[in-house]
């Protein structure tokens, strides 16, 4: 399969399980997830790259992105199963 048969040149966006996923989420999670572990960092960039990775948590799993992959750095993966928690608790913005 390629990526044009999941989402065609002209089409930005699908929805799955409810949840519309655009083009570029996967790619948008990588870079802010690239910028909040690097230690450089601003706390104003690292705010807003956590803020725009929990944005993209809805997406990335209706995708299934983390049934599949497992985050390497502890950090991250942290973060990731504490935002977990927080959705399951029914904290979460999502």
């Amino acid at each position: 399969m390629r990526a044009n048969d999941i989402l065609p040149d002209q089409q930005n966006s699908l929805k799955r399980n409810g949840t519309v996923i655009r083009k570029g989420s996967v790619g948008a999670f990588l870079a802010n997830a690239r910028l909040w572990l690097e230690p450089d960092t601003e706390p104003d960039q690292r705010r807003r790259a956590e803020h725009d990775l929990r944005e993209l948590l809805p997406a990335l799993r209706a995708l299934g992105l983390f049934e599949l992959l497992e985050v390497r750095d502890p950090a991250l993966r942290a973060w990731l199963d504490a935002a977990d928690t927080d959705r399951e608790a029914g904290h979460a913005s999502e």
